[in-house]
């Protein structure tokens, strides 16, 4: 598994899906939802590949103000149960979480690349 989405159930957040393609990742965030996504990706060099992940907090433009609001509160939750991240983005536009966007940040904050250059 490479990813997986958290949604609201009620008032619950539960696990709604899990898998490997990134594509389909970025379909599970719609315009009136909230929800988090946990994607891991494989960085560094020729020299040294590491796993980073990425927290990503989803509120579609749809969602009522108040949902909004509550997900700030939810996330404090989340994250105590999904620790470990390099970064964490807020998004609301499917274009924002590309796998190239996502990647990029994930790299930029890992600071320095001591590849080859190969």
């Amino acid at each position: 598994t490479n990813w997986l989405v958290l949604k609201y159930t009620d008032t619950e957040i539960t696990v709604d899906s899990q898998g490997t393609d990134y594509e389909e990742f970025k379909s599970k965030f719609q315009d009136d939802e909230r929800a988090f996504g946990y994607v891991r990706l494989i960085t560094g060099d020729e020299m040294s590949k590491r796993s980073k992940f990425a927290l990503i907090t989803w509120i579609g433009k749809s969602v009522k103000p108040l949902q909004k609001a509550r997900v700030s509160t939810d996330k404090a939750f989340v994250k105590d149960v999904l620790r470990v991240f390099a970064i964490e983005a807020s998004v609301d536009d499917v274009s924002d979480i590309t796998e190239s966007k996502i990647r990029e940040a994930v790299v930029k904050a890992g600071g320095a690349n001591y590849g080859t250059g190969n």
